[in-house]
């Protein structure tokens, strides 16, 4: 069987690449900290149960013209604060951000903004 230089180069390129992506699980526990033998101070142990439990709003935006509005559902047991932010087209037309609402388990809270023309981009920030 003859290999052409690109199969060649191709078989290479992919048999380096594989050593990367196949990480054991031990590794990637001590890579995060994890270790069985490291069990951490208490208030340790209580911020990494908090930042494993789910967060976070799901948010759907939509922008008409120059109206941006926002509608962010928590479905968590944990108050999530969200912040509209709108980026404007023209650089005379100031950028806008909401004051931060707390959306509280099980709430949908509406977030609007605007900008004099055109709107670049709109996104939602979150924050325990």
């Amino acid at each position: 069987m003859r290999w052409s230089p690109g199969a060649a180069l191709a078989a290479l390129a992919l048999l380096s690449t594989l050593p990367y992506d196949a990480v054991s699980h031990a590794a990637a526990q001590a890579a995060r900290g994890g270790g069985a033998d490291d069990a951490g101070s208490a208030a340790e142990r209580a911020r990494r149960a908090a930042a494993a439990r789910p967060f976070g709003a799901e948010c759907r935006s939509s922008v008409v013209g120059s109206q941006a509005v926002a509608y962010c559902h928590n479905p968590y047991p944990d108050t999530d604060r969200v912040r509209l932010h709108v980026e404007c087209e023209r650089w005379w037309d100031l950028d806008s951000d909401s004051r931060p609402v707390a959306a509280g388990p099980a709430m949908t809270v509406r977030l609007t903004g605007r900008c004099w023309k055109e709107i670049r981009a709109v996104w939602v920030s979150h924050q325990r």
